[in-house]
């Protein structure tokens, strides 16, 4: 009798578990803190559609997504271990990394295949060519990437970085003083400005955009940075850069998918414009050759080597790292996992 209450027991214990796996397996799953850089919008669109189709439970990550304030305070709250991983500008790890010798910072996958960085113009107006911006006023703050990227990209157009004043003003006032015709041109990343302005009543069609990378610049964009800790964590960090390459495909592959997955975590977004914006940065900077031939989060040793010596170049920075100091692939997902549906 003993022994047959016990298998009873035992049968219904097995049978109680098999009905909460869920409950089990969230009990299981391993934190880690994420940092978007910015504000939710369409830059998150592949984090956040991870987040709700559940790839990163799925891969046993519970995972915190939090907005942030630009790449620099992205970049120095992983560094300072905060957040195992961040989205942020890889010259500007590049640029940290070199002035704290220790932090040891690393690029694990690139988001931005193609650098989304630019100058704004108003079509109709005297600023015809990339030459034309000398000597003029530009609105961009000091930790705006577009402006500190900018020496590489007037050095290569052959006219002096130092000839352009730059107007420091909050982002948000700023884009209504362009509007109102305040300065010549302004530092954005072009799908950020494009959108920001056309919410203000100056739409695309009125804009010229110098886009760096279409002008000689081959660094890449946005990576996902973390830190040597978090990086010791393998396959934790694997599973999170699995997970978020399978979230990045799919809204890259269903932009209307990767706008709702915006508009559920933030309810004030706009929409439609989230999906606009989703759609020039898959376009602009993401879905390219390079993509296309090795797939979401790859990089390759020539152009890590030009971000690298790109970056030094802007920022004056007093040495210059190995593309091993500031790059692993050993993270990434299989090729074929990273491969873009058609």
């Amino acid at each position: 009798m003993l022994h047959r209450r016990s298998l009873l027991a035992a049968s219904g214990a097995a049978t109680l578990l098999a009905a909460t796996p869920f409950v089990r397996a969230q009990g299981s799953l391993q934190k880690f803190k994420f940092n978007l850089g910015w504000k939710v919008e369409a830059t998150a669109a592949g984090f956040l559609l991870a987040q709700q189709r559940g790839y990163y439970k799925d891969a046993g990550l519970d995972v915190a997504i939090d907005t942030g304030n630009g790449s620099a305070a992205a970049i120095s709250l992983v560094g300072s271990g905060a957040y195992d991983c961040a989205s942020a500008d890889l010259a500007t790890m590049v640029e940290f990394d070199v002035n704290n010798p220790t932090a040891g910072l690393k690029a694990v996958a690139i988001q931005y295949d193609l650098n989304p960085n630019a100058i704004l113009v108003r079509k109709d107006g005297p600023i015809k060519k990339p030459t034309d911006l000398a000597g003029k006023t530009l609105l961009g703050q000091p930790f705006n990437a577009s402006r500190k990227l900018f020496p590489v990209f007037a050095k290569a157009q052959g006219f002096d970085p130092a000839s352009v004043k730059w107007e420091n003003v909050a982002p948000d006032i700023g884009d209504t003083r362009f509007v109102k015709g305040d300065f010549d041109g302004a530092g954005y990343f072009y799908f950020t400005g494009l959108l920001n302005l056309k919410l203000r009543g100056m739409g695309p069609e009125q804009i010229t955009a110098f886009r760096f990378s279409d002008y000689g610049m081959k660094s890449y964009g946005n990576g996902l940075v973390a830190n040597a800790k978090s990086m010791e964590n393998a396959e934790a960090m694997k599973a999170f850069v699995k997970a978020t390459t399978r979230g990045w495909i799919e809204a890259m592959a269903d932009t209307k998918a990767g706008a709702a997955a915006i508009k559920a975590r933030e309810p004030l977004a706009n929409e439609a414009i989230e999906h606009e914006r989703l759609q020039l940065i898959v376009d602009g900077s993401m879905k390219t050759p390079g993509t296309i031939a090795h797939g979401w989060g790859a990089a390759t040793p020539e152009r890590l080597q030009a971000t690298i010596d790109e970056t030094v170049a802007a920022f004056g920075l007093k040495s210059s790292p190995t593309v091993a100091d500031i790059w692993t692939d050993r993270f990434l997902p299989t090729a074929a996992e990273r491969k873009l549906k058609a």
